[in-house]
């Protein structure tokens, strides 16, 4: 009988040494891949969307960075396009139906004041219904440049005439709404689409997705409106 010598022993723990090895790499590597995608996902839910500005005034969320800084045109749009659609009513567009849907745009301690101050607007009309063949349109003639008056707030001054046409008063009578609109940057969209979405809902959503509010209202002539 021939003896196994010490080398030849030695030689056949190699192959299972290589195997046990692989084994532990692979099962190294496994672990890594799955770390990486665990943090990954978890850098994906901590990291807030962030808001881009084109150049025409829209804006659009996309991932993944925060500021308080807009555009003026973004200003600009918000807030013209946001009075209108506050100051644009009719029959088939009651003012209590606007506000409820566009009141979003506005923050949450001043809804109550505004509201006061459109329903004064026109003390003639009633603000919880129109009556038939009335129609309230709301005409810009300029909207400023905003002026920054803190960390992502400015202030715009809005030059407008609310137009009321009646079905016995076909050419209309002009109500004045010169007004400095005080706006500011906020962390998310306040807007939100409901199931039965209306083309006004979609309007404010578009709006909001600049994630800006108005917070504050002031006579043209106010010169201490940004501290009220």
């Amino acid at each position: 009988m021939q003896l196994l010598k010490p080398e030849n022993k030695k030689n056949s723990f190699l192959p299972l040494l290589a195997v046990g090895t692989f084994g532990l790499h692979l099962l190294t590597l496994l672990l890594l891949v799955f770390h990486g995608s665990m943090l990954q996902q978890l850098s994906q839910q901590l990291t807030p969307q962030s808001l881009v500005q084109l150049i025409d005034g829209r804006a659009i969320t996309v991932d993944p960075q925060q500021n308080l800084e807009r555009q003026p045109e973004t200003i600009r749009r918000f807030v013209g396009e946001s009075i209108s659609l506050m100051l644009t009513w009719s029959q088939q567009q009651p003012p209590k139906t606007v506000w409820d849907i566009t009141s979003q745009l506005v923050a949450e301690d001043f809804k109550q004041k505004f509201q006061l101050e459109l329903t004064n607007l026109n003390p003639e009309s009633q603000f919880d219904s129109v009556n038939r063949g009335t129609e309230n349109v709301l005409v810009i003639q300029k909207v400023s440049q905003p002026t920054k008056i803190g960390d992502g707030q400015w202030k715009v001054e809005i030059l407008a005439n609310q137009l009321v046409f009646s079905s016995s008063d076909r050419l209309g009578k002009s109500i004045s709404f010169n007004k400095q609109i005080l706006v500011r940057a906020i962390d998310q969209p306040a807007t939100s689409l409901p199931n039965a979405a209306i083309p006004l809902h979609l309007a404010a959503y578009r709006l909001g997705e600049a994630r800006l509010e108005i917070y504050n209202v002031c006579e043209i002539q106010d010169k201490n409106c940004s501290v009220n």
